[in-house]
């Protein structure tokens, strides 16, 4: 059987039809393929002229320790075509150890669905008819698993949690071979980055390059893990709000579903205040800088200086912003082509919305973006050489046709780089609420040691 996906990835990843001997089919993929298209077939043919080739992975072992060099992606979607232990049928329709497999279940790398889901536009004649074999009518009625569900419910997909568990034929499994490692969380002293350990709650100082909780694919690597177990607890910690992977400082970990719940309702009541240190390669003027960011939960962050229906205001107050030289420690890709400088300015910020790359992507609005933003100083750099090259900026032009606008977009939003995989100079220096009542400080910023 051929399984079929909707869904976007990066990298490499393949649809694998597996037969009744479960042996894995070789990978081809196309090198004209664009990152964020979905190559899901044993061979990509979308281009006549493209040149495939075949794609060797390393021996597998185990997940730990995390490797020191970079992976891949490798992301492979089977159709169940015999039942049994989903670790024993992953295991041999991709030809992989029995621990690693194990290992990629305990990290929650392995999501299953009782239907697969319906093909993407791309797919090929031969996928689509393959689909609607194995979700025809009669055939989902045989499979007691679906008795009072909807084929959208059946659809949905859910974490393999336990590596016994049974699979029939049908099932729908997506494996993140090679999950996004976090090799920054097995070097930091966590016990250190504790602010404060209370009844309902803990306060962390996070380091930059960790995620804050679980990311698709690996549920191991995580604040929320580590500063468990830094504190011994026999229940773990749960995410209660946001910072990104590349900025440190604090963030509230709650202890319990309940005070989880309080500060989810906090914050949504404008109680808690978030203060920032951000490290601008520009200066700011003293106030409050306003934009509106386009509705959707893709990075880049598209924000305009105009309002535009169905827009989220994005706001936030520069408190202070002082001169300070340029930080002597190497940023990965710090300049990321700005004009090299012996200055940089420390901005104090008041966030008023919590928008996600908001203070990122308003700085780099203002053409100060924040020293080591790979994602969004090369978009500000672009729009100063070249003004009106962003669409939504202060020399937007009039666009004859929407298409001619879609155009411009999608060229504006090529202008950015990649998201930062180490520190970039912005840190939550302080949080508090209750009308200050409660108010925690990180410790000094990674550029103040420099």
């Amino acid at each position: 059987m051929v399984a079929v996906a909707p869904m976007l990835f990066a990298g490499s990843s393949r649809i694998l039809g597996v037969p009744d001997t479960a042996s894995a089919v070789p990978i081809s993929v196309n090198k004209h393929l664009n990152k964020h298209e979905f190559g899901w077939c044993c061979r990509i043919s979308n281009d006549s002229n493209a040149i495939s080739e075949t794609v060797t992975y390393p021996k597998y072992d185990r997940l730990l320790p995390c490797p020191s060099h970079k992976i891949p992606p490798r992301i492979e979607h089977l159709v169940v075509s015999q039942e049994g232990p989903v670790l024993q049928y992953i295991c041999k329709a991709l030809d992989l150890p029995h621990l690693f497999v194990a290992d990629l279940i305990q990290f929650g790398a392995v999501y299953f669905a009782l239907v697969s889901p319906e093909p993407p536009p791309t797919a090929t004649a031969e996928q689509i008819r393959i689909f609607e074999q194995v979700t025809e009518p009669l055939v989902l009625q045989k499979r007691s698993s679906l008795k009072g569900k909807t084929i959208r419910e059946a659809q949905k997909t859910f974490r393999v949690t336990d590596a016994n568990q049974f699979v029939e034929p049908g099932t729908y499994l997506r494996v993140h071979v090679h999950p996004k490692r976090f090799p920054r969380c097995y070097e930091i002293d966590w016990r250190s980055r504790i602010i404060a350990v209370e009844e309902s709650y803990v306060v962390l100082d996070k380091p930059a390059g960790t995620s804050v909780g679980e990311t698709t694919g690996n549920i191991e690597e995580s604040c929320v893990t580590f500063a468990t177990r830094a504190l011994g607890l026999t229940t773990p910690l749960i995410t209660t709000h946001q910072i990104d992977n590349c900025t440190e400082g604090c963030v509230v970990l709650a202890r319990n579903k309940e005070y989880c719940s309080v500060f989810h309702c906090k914050i949504r009541e404008k109680k808690v205040k978030k203060i920032y240190l951000a490290l601008a390669a520009s200066p700011l003027p003293i106030g409050i800088i306003k934009h509106y960011m386009r509705p959707t939960n893709t990075a880049p962050r598209l924000i305009s200086e105009d309002c535009i229906k169905g827009w989220h205001i994005c706001q936030l107050e520069v408190m202070d912003c002082r001169k300070i030289p340029w930080p002597a420690i190497v940023v990965q890709d710090e300049y990321c082509g700005w004009p090299s400088q012996d200055y940089a300015y420390e901005c104090k910020i008041n966030l008023l919305t919590g928008r996600t790359h908001q203070i990122r992507a308003q700085f780099a609005a203002c053409k100060a973006p924040i020293i080591g933003d790979t994602m969004y100083m090369p978009a500000a750099i672009a729009e100063m050489i070249n003004p009106g090259l962003n669409p939504f900026g202060k020399y937007n032009k009039d666009f004859s046709s929407e298409s001619e606008k879609e155009t411009a977009v999608i060229n504006w939003i090529a202008q950015h780089g990649k998201e930062p995989s180490v520190a970039i100079g912005l840190q939550a220096c302080q949080i508090s609420w209750d009308d200050d009542e409660y108010i925690y400080r990180a410790g000094l910023p990674w550029w103040n040691y420099s």
